[in-house]
């Protein structure tokens, strides 16, 4: 049987493949060159040299690609500033506006299991492009032009010293670095054998319990997501320090594959997504650094969210699902804070891209500075709005993309006017299909763009509620 490959396209933040099957050096070395020039078409004006920065993850193989990415764009006549090492997405995107790149050529697949490689490309900006910009580069693919320059240079750099020199100045170091010292203080992180590792010892200067610090480019043959199902260690190892009596604060943080995405797990051993962790770090910009602006959240976002914002007079704007609508929207907005469900968040006070370590810092600093348990600062965060509703989200693999096709053609042809025993008051179609139910709960299905994936996201009264909803959509979807 011959075997087709499927089409270059860029999903929410990237392109992505199975590798030695879709991600190949050969399509790489055709794409590289492409989102080159296209980076120079958009940020040229903005830049005065002609550079790529070219980063990559932990993942197989990530070293090689991240090589033929840099040939083929020096090929095309562009000077390529190679990164000497792994390191996050966000020192990259970092590295691409402070040395005044075109933009940032990233080899990572993120959050995607094992057999996933890909490409990110960052804006000179310091930030994902536009859905427009991997428009244009797709639309380059049918017939890539002729690249007739004379070939560029080649250099390389550290990508973590300039960016944790930069994240430290954001935070009160000091005072993280004196209640760990001072065991007041117990953090531990998962760094899920990925590109966060050794991170917060580099930017805290002290050592931390860090788990998973190897490279394990099969993920323990999970994937580096921060999911409940994946922290078996994490969750182990916190409730092991309970159980020895341990009286300091714990935090426990945990980092995707390539640190743009957070969560948590509080001292208890709770874990907290990021529909905890974004009012939290909301509640400490602005009450104790005192930092204004305009939240952004995602259509998947908790309606915690804009309940704080009220309290503090912020303005809030929503956008489809994908940093990417969050990072051109702080481009054109002064924004406090932007985040997405599934941990990506951004600050106005950082370039315009999410940022795992630097939540981190910011996650830390309020537990020092408020002297409390992550679970007892988000209790007192709902105390607060008189907002106590439940969330939880599920994946759910699917046959194959026809059957994508088949649910999707549903639902844009059989609207559902009914939801495990709740009328649809209206339905959102800004990203996915979010279903706004009699008793103010939502039910939000969506579709992965990288893979045949149905996510199912409710936010309810009772986790009991949540779970009946989820399973609801999940008996719909598989009746179809």
């Amino acid at each position: 049987m011959a075997f087709t490959q499927n089409p270059i396209k860029f999903g929410t933040d990237g392109w992505r493949g199975v590798i030695a099957a879709d991600f190949t050096f050969e399509r790489v070395a055709l794409l590289a060159p492409l989102c080159a020039k296209i980076l120079e078409e958009n940020y040229g004006t903005s830049s005065s040299e002609r550079k790529i920065i070219v980063g990559y993850d932990r993942r197989f193989l990530a070293e090689e690609f991240a090589e033929v990415t840099a040939n083929a764009i020096i090929e095309a006549g562009y000077d390529v500033i190679l990164s000497e090492s792994y390191a996050p997405t966000p020192a990259f995107s970092w590295a691409a506006k402070v040395q005044n790149a075109l933009g940032a050529i990233v080899l990572t697949a993120s959050h995607n299991p094992a057999k996933y490689l890909g490409l990110k490309v960052k804006g000179a900006f310091g930030g994902s492009v536009a859905p427009a910009i991997t428009q244009q580069i797709e639309e380059l693919l049918p017939n890539p032009p002729q690249f007739s320059a004379s070939p560029g240079s080649l250099s390389h750099f550290d990508p973590w010293e300039s960016y944790c020199q930069g994240l430290r100045q954001k935070v009160d170091i000091n005072a993280i670095q004196g209640a760990i010292k001072a065991g007041k203080l117990r953090v531990f992180a998962d760094v899920m054998h990925g590109a966060a590792a050794s991170g917060l010892e580099r930017l805290l200067g002290c050592p931390i319990e860090e788990i998973n610090g190897d490279r394990d480019p099969l993920f323990e043959g999970g994937a580096p997501e921060p999911l409940p199902r994946y922290l078996s260690k994490l969750f182990h190892t916190i409730k092991t320090a309970i159980s020895q009596g341990d009286n300091s604060l714990r935090v426990g943080l945990v980092f995707d594959g390539d640190s743009d995405r957070i969560a948590a797990v509080d001292g208890q051993g709770n874990f907290l997504s990021s529909q905890i962790l974004i009012p939290i770090l909301i509640d400490h910009l602005a009450k104790r650094k005192g930092f204004t602006g305009e939240i952004i959240k995602t259509v998947s976002g908790s309606d915690l969210i804009p309940r704080l914002a009220d309290v503090y007079n912020l303005p809030i704007h929503e956008t489809p699902i994908g940093y990417k609508y969050i990072a051109d929207r702080m481009l054109n907005a002064e924004v406090l804070i932007g985040g997405e469900e599934s941990g990506g968040i951004g600050y106005g006070t950082h370039i315009p891209e999410r940022d795992a370590l630097l939540s981190a810092l910011y996650v830390l600093e309020a537990v020092v500075e408020s002297g409390k348990d992550l679970g007892q600062y988000y209790s007192q965060l709902q105390e607060k709005t008189d907002f106590f509703n439940a969330y939880n989200r599920i994946d759910l693999p699917l046959a194959n993309m026809e059957v994508r096709a088949k649910l999707l053609h549903h639902l844009e042809t059989k609207p559902l006017t009914e939801i495990a025993g709740q009328n649809v008051e209206i339905c959102d179609t800004k990203d996915g299909y979010k279903h706004r139910l009699t008793d103010g709960s939502w039910l939000l299905i969506r579709f992965s763009g990288t893979e045949p994936v149905l996510r199912l996201y409710c936010e309810s009264l009772t986790m009991k509620q949540v779970h009946q909803t989820l399973n609801w959509a999940k008996n719909w979807a598989n009746s179809i």
